[in-house]
């Protein structure tokens, strides 16, 4: 009896979230076998994109909240800021001084900046 020697494969995960679908597939090929642990690790690396896809929709989706209302909070930020500025150095309260801190920083709105473009954060991804 012969052993059949597999010399391509492919694999394919599908995963469901949130009503959005996320769809990992890849060949692999070896002119001399592939034995089914190989097989199977290929199966496990698109697992691990489906998984990472599904974890950066989770961050864009909470990031496009946070954009949404990061405008309000930035002009309610300075718009207390402002009135924080108008009260005598002695009344202000720890949490008045430290928003105070923040608001003369020149850098203060990038607090509110929620920009993100599904950068590659999971640096243990690997194949």
């Amino acid at each position: 009896m012969s052993t059949t020697i597999v010399k391509t494969a492919s694999v394919k995960v599908m995963l469901s979230y949130d009503y959005s679908h996320f769809e990992a597939s890849m060949s692999l090929e070896n002119e001399f076998g592939l034995t089914m642990n190989e097989i199977d690790e290929g199966r496990k690396s698109c697992q691990r994109l489906a998984d990472k896809a599904v974890n950066q929709y989770k961050k864009a989706k909470k990031m496009a909240a946070d954009r949404s209302d990061g405008e309000y909070k930035m002009q309610n930020f300075e718009s207390q800021c402002k009135k924080i500025m108008q009260k005598p150095e002695g009344e202000r309260t720890i949490n008045e001084v430290a928003m105070l801190k923040r608001y003369q920083d020149e850098d203060w709105q990038s607090q509110f900046d929620c920009r993100y473009d599904y950068e590659d954060d999971d640096e243990n991804l690997s194949f």
